[in-house]
């Protein structure tokens, strides 16, 4: 299937490793430009010469924190100065720590508003504009199966990446008139570093093993197994594309059937 990607510039936020670099490399793939950011320099520009040598697909990698304005900024000024154009943009950022509602004060809920919620703002803001006067754009915010169906122990994640969701949806129908589709990804229980320091926290606070949590998870999990980020990234390829021009507002779970909800 020819997905349209050619040509196509994408901006691809917290791609030096797990979900953000399968995103970007399946981007890549399909022959799309990609720009990465990420906190972590030398891990960065390790994925930037790996996703180039494999695709020869041009690809800029951009040390920044999605959590701080001036930063997302700069990644956004630095595509543009590159590319002249953001077709696609995928906000993604690691997720806010563990924890119950009484484990964390305000600093804390302040730090995770910047990184799962205020990044999202920031990066639509950037790209938005060019998008409208070019009639075409691709908007896909990496969020979490928690906004159906909340994980335990994930107070920040769950109510800020369902603010992100309410955002999305709202924005989708604001822009749809200009070509540009808004949609969230979530990802369920997938092999990546993530998912390993999750499974830590978890243990600690109920007294087992990483081990046992893991396998906790993939015994509630129809397909009986985690995830691979390349089989998340497949979607995300996908709904960037043309192929996908009519589907927006939409929350599509990659997740082996673990949300048990109907819709």
């Amino acid at each position: 299937m020819n997905l349209g990607l050619e040509g196509k510039v994408a901006l691809v936020a917290a791609a030096s490793r797990g979900l953000g670099r399968a995103i970007a490399e399946e981007l890549s793939a399909e022959g799309a430009s990609v720009v990465i950011c990420a906190r972590g320099e030398d891990e960065l520009e390790k994925t930037r010469a790996a996703i180039a040598a494999k695709t020869s697909v041009p690809v800029v990698a951009v040390k920044a924190d999605v959590s701080k304005a001036d930063d997302v900024n700069a990644v956004i000024h630095k595509a543009l100065d590159v590319f002249q154009r953001i077709d696609i943009v995928v906000t993604n950022a690691g997720g806010p720590p563990a924890g119950p509602f009484e484990s964390h004060g305000a600093e804390a809920w302040e730090s995770a508003f910047r990184l799962t919620l205020e990044s999202v703002v920031n990066l639509c803001r950037g790209v938005l504009p060019g998008m409208k006067e070019r009639r075409w754009g691709r908007i896909l915010n990496v969020t979490s199966i928690a906004v159906k169906q909340p994980v335990d122990n994930l107070m920040l994640s769950n109510s800020l990446r369902a603010a992100v969701t309410g955002f999305a949806r709202t924005l989708a129908n604001e822009v749809a008139p200009y070509g540009i589709t808004v949609n969230n990804l979530l990802p369920g229980y997938t092999r990546t570093e993530r998912v390993e320091q999750l499974a830590a926290a978890t243990a600690k606070a109920t007294g087992s093993t990483p081990d046992v949590m893991r396998a906790k998870w993939e015994a509630q999990i129809p397909m009986g197994r985690l995830g691979e980020p390349r089989e998340f990234a497949a979607l995300a390829a996908f709904l960037a594309s043309d192929r996908a021009s009519y589907i927006t507002a939409q929350n599509v779970a990659v997740d082996g059937g673990w949300i048990r909800g109907l819709v």
